[in-house]
């Protein structure tokens, strides 16, 4: 192994091995308390410590990194104190996930680093969305990012490097290439010869480095991080490195030839290094042991610190409190005008004006530049606000909503605007994993925005037309709203987009250009979480929301001697609770009515609650009016047939006459 020096003085190597020492023997300590049964599990990166320390060292003090779980070497490098880390590990509450999540799985905005799920790949788009908030803002900032060879065949690599190069984004693309996703082999992995050979196919640069040679991983990471601060653009690197250790130690490392490891023994990152700094008389031979036996007593000291903290006390109010970060929605006091307006006039009313608010607030989809969005919905936004801040993005949902992500980890506000709420399904990972929980595993609130246009009576068949928000509102962490009117469609959009929660926001496709109505001016906010009474009655209440809405109120008018009271939730997670408890108290009888199928519909929540807790109440079963449990079909017959809409009169007939 040959190692250059260049620039470095003698302090800077002594540094750099002090670093590279120091991870190892915490994971050599680590293993110790693994055998004596005082851990659980360990994800080992002995082999690999060059890679991690080289590239922390290269980076800014203020550049984001993201690390995966055999990269300690970022953690230690940037200072995080033992003690605190080692909380994290044994889930005490100084952990940066106070127990609620293990190992390498949170982030921390003091020392810059946003930490990996177990989804091996959305990092990578996030390191995109952290990028574009420093170009958008000027900052001459670099980020890094590191990912296994093995995670390089998942569909968010492909998405997160091409997005970064489309958008030319100041990302390093760390690949350290050990050879074994778990017990599976390169070669059963990917076809390539190298992987740095994918580069080129995303019109970027790579580079294949030793990942051993902790000068040439630093050196070439400097470099790069140095010249894409000026010329902002992606870059690829394929760190060659090997795993000492099992996947985790319980998996062990049977399936590894033995030859192997005698090649990489020889190559060990730590020793070598110390080999050439003894043979270049930056180290006196008998240096190495004395600076182990200082780290080794602070090690033991910092470890034990954790150990003797207190075992988390369960408190069910606060694990509930703590899935979202606390906000409240501004109150309009001033009298404000009105102006008729349709339902889609309304959304890009308060996603314009929210523009004009928030500086920081950028709009990312399919085709809303110059064309406007497939509805329309963001004409003309391109030449108020700039391509900068309305993002035409490849079709790849994943990635631009790890993008928004991102953006908002790096004091950004994102709208992500789904083409159709179809398609939500190949982001569907991002959704429910990395935005829900983020702000409960580390509170790190994450300011997006998801738009979903959703729905039938198109005629748009099984994957246009879906109405998928229950898939949403079990999911802990997202806010989920649904207007149904344009003054709700303006207040509910600007108020998601104030709030610092994920939101998803669905807007119902059949009522942008057929439904009209006075839509406050301005800025307009309405309350998330609270339910409207649209029209009040004693015979029996509707509980409903989106076209919904509509239907229950056309069987109004066909009824006027029915005294039926409708509740618009617009709100489904939180839902107003108290609002339909005390529609059912004062009726009696309820009917649930919603376009989702029957079947594990939110309905179903709404029905739920209501026998528990107000059944003394009721005089008739709740009754739920949903669509078939079938896709929805394209055919204008059958799609009739499938929407809750062709059951409204029979079920209405049930519940009226128990």
């Amino acid at each position: 192994m040959n190692f250059d020096r260049k620039n470095l003085n003698n302090d800077d190597l002594i540094a750099f091995y002090r670093k590279l020492l120091l991870p190892r023997l915490i994971e050599e300590k680590m293993l110790i308390l693994l055998r004596q049964g005082r851990i659980g599990k360990w994800f080992s990166g002995i082999g690999q410590e060059a890679i991690a320390v080289g590239c922390t060292l290269a980076m800014q003090k203020d550049e984001y990194i993201l690390p995966m779980h055999r990269n300690l070497g970022v953690f230690t490098t940037r200072e995080i104190p033992l003690a605190r880390l080692m909380g994290q590990w044994q889930g005490k509450a100084s952990g940066f996930t106070k127990g609620r999540d293990r190992s390498f799985h949170f982030g921390t905005q003091e020392y810059k680093i946003i930490g990996m799920i177990s989804h091996l790949g959305p990092q990578l788009a996030l390191a995109d969305g952290i990028a574009l908030a420093d170009v958008l803002n000027n900052r001459k900032n670099a980020t890094l990012v590191f990912t296994g060879e093995g995670a390089t065949t998942e569909g968010d690599f492909h998405e997160a490097l091409n997005v970064a190069a489309v958008w030319n984004l100041p990302v390093i693309f760390i690949i350290e290439n050990n050879g074994y996703g778990l017990s599976t082999p390169t070669k059963e992995q990917y076809a390539c010869k190298r992987l740095v050979d994918k580069a080129v196919g995303y019109g970027m640069e790579g580079r294949r480095i030793d990942g051993n040679n902790i000068l040439e991983v630093y050196h070439s990471i400097k470099g790069i991080a140095e010249d894409i601060r000026v010329s902002p653009r992606p870059v690829l690197v394929e760190c060659m490195t090997f795993r000492m250790r099992g996947h985790e130690e319980a998996s062990g490392t049977k399936y590894v030839p033995e030859e192997l490891f005698t090649e990489w023994k020889a190559k060990d990152p730590l020793l070598t290094f110390e080999k050439y700094l003894i043979d270049e008389f930056v180290l006196r031979p008998e240096w190495p042991q004395f600076i182990r036996n200082e780290f080794n007593k602070v090690i033991d000291v910092e470890i034990e610190k954790a150990f003797k903290e207190p075992d988390i006390l369960p408190d069910e109010n606060i694990e509930i409190a703590d899935m979202y970060k606390a906000y409240r929605t501004p109150v309009i006091t001033s009298a404000v005008n009105s102006t008729k307006r349709r339902y889609i006039d309304a959304i890009s009313d308060g996603l314009r004006l929210s523009m004009q608010k928030y500086p920081n607030l950028v709009i990312m989809g399919q085709d809303i530049a110059e064309y406007g969005g497939a509805f329309k919905i963001t004409q003309g936004f391109v030449e108020e606000f700039g391509k900068g801040r309305v993002r035409n993005t490849p079709i790849c949902e994943s990635a631009i909503v790890g993008a928004a992500m991102g953006l908002a980890l790096n004091g950004g506000k994102a709208v992500v605007e789904m083409q159709f709420a179809d398609f939500v399904t190949c982001g569907f990972n991002q959704v429910v994993n990395n935005l829900a929980k983020t702000y409960y595993r580390w509170e790190q609130n994450v300011d997006v925005v998801i738009r979903m246009p959703t729905g039938g009576g198109t005629s748009a068949g099984p994957f246009h037309s879906q109405s998928n928000e229950a898939w949403f509102t079990k999911t802990p962490g997202l806010k989920v709203v649904y207007p149904s009117n344009p003054a709700d469609a303006k207040g509910l959009l600007m108020a998601a987009i104030d709030d610092p929660n994920p939101v998803i926001y669905f807007e119902h496709k059949y009522l942008y250009r057929s439904n009209s109505g006075d839509v406050p001016d301005g800025d307009y906010f309405v309350e998330i979480g609270k339910a409207k009474i649209v029209t009040s009655g004693t015979k029996a209440s509707i509980i409903t929301y989106g076209l919904g809405v509509h239907w229950a109120l056309e069987y109004a008018a066909k009824h006027p001697e029915l005294s039926l009271e409708i509740i618009d939730l617009r709100s489904l997670q939180p839902w107003d609770k108290n609002a339909v408890e005390a529609s059912a108290k004062k009726t009696g009888r309820v009917l649930v009515l919603h376009e989702d199928t029957l079947t594990s519909g939110f309905g179903a929540e709404i029905a739920a609650h209501l026998a528990e807790h107000c059944f003394a109440y009721l005089d008739a079963p709740v009754i739920r009016c949903a669509s078939l449990d079938t896709a929805i079909p394209m055919n204008k017959e059958l799609e009739d047939q499938f929407m809750a809409k062709s059951r409204l009169d029979e079920k209405m007939n049930i519940l009226l006459s128990y």
